[in-house]
């Protein structure tokens, strides 16, 4: 594997979750933040995330990779569409129905999602815009990096599938080490299907609109749900 390409799997097995642990830190530590401070984070995280998925682009297409090796080749345009609209559906809802689960538990994991959320999700129309913005992007940018660059280069060298689906995964999990060992153990899984997702279309799209379906139920459903437990445990207390 050519050395760029080592230095961007450290990035993002390295750099990334410790980015993301620091990130956690601070927002724990803050009371509250406002509207204009959830902006700046979902403009931060946007442009953040574009500059790095066009830099190992930039590195992918100089080493020789093609746009059907990231899993952007053309063709089947509407059976694509059809697949991830059907499919950003369903693991929107399942993700709808976890959260509202979720919200009825109590425990360290729960109480972790639920700081977070207060932190992170919008809770008003003027929120929810921008952060649509930051799910479509997240869509696009970390299926490309995880499902398009990362299962090329692995497989390129010589790497099992299995074990390019196995890492790929892990790594994928560990960017979101700011959710508790929960959020890495389920978002791994996550990866997991949308790795199968990926190589099954031979396509980056539709499992760029299920991940996008994902944290649009997210950032709809955990403030209702996860929100309102909050209050209810304040108010108590």
């Amino acid at each position: 594997m050519p050395w760029d390409f080592w230095l961007i799997f450290l990035f993002l097995g390295v750099v990334i979750p410790w980015r993301g642990h620091v990130r956690l830190r601070k927002l724990l530590a803050l009371r509250s933040v406002d509207t204009r401070e959830k902006l700046a984070l979902y403009a931060a995280t946007i442009g953040f995330q574009w500059v790095l998925a066009g830099v190992v682009a930039w590195r992918g297409i100089a080493r020789g990779l093609q746009p059907a090796d990231f899993g952007l080749a053309s063709g089947r345009s509407l059976e694509l569409v059809v697949a991830g609209v059907g499919g950003g559906a369903a693991i929107g809802a399942l993700q709808w129905l976890n959260l509202r689960r979720i919200g009825k538990m109590k425990g360290e994991a729960p109480e972790l999602l639920r700081k977070l959320a207060k932190r992170l999700l919008p809770v008003s129309l003027v929120e929810f815009l921008p952060y649509s913005a930051l799910a479509i992007t997240a869509g696009v940018c970390e299926e490309f990096l995880y499902r398009g660059f990362a299962l090329a280069a692995m497989t390129r060298s010589g790497a099992p599938m299995w074990l390019s689906i196995l890492l790929t995964s892990v790594l994928f999990g560990l960017a979101h080490a700011y959710q508790g060992k929960a959020g890495i153990l389920s978002t791994g899984l996550f990866g997991v299907l949308l790795a199968i997702g990926r190589l099954g279309f031979t396509s980056l799209v539709p499992v760029m609109m299920w991940h996008t379906g994902l944290d649009l139920a997210a950032g709809i459903a955990a403030p209702r749900y996860l929100l309102e437990r909050m209050e209810v445990t304040e108010t108590e207390s």
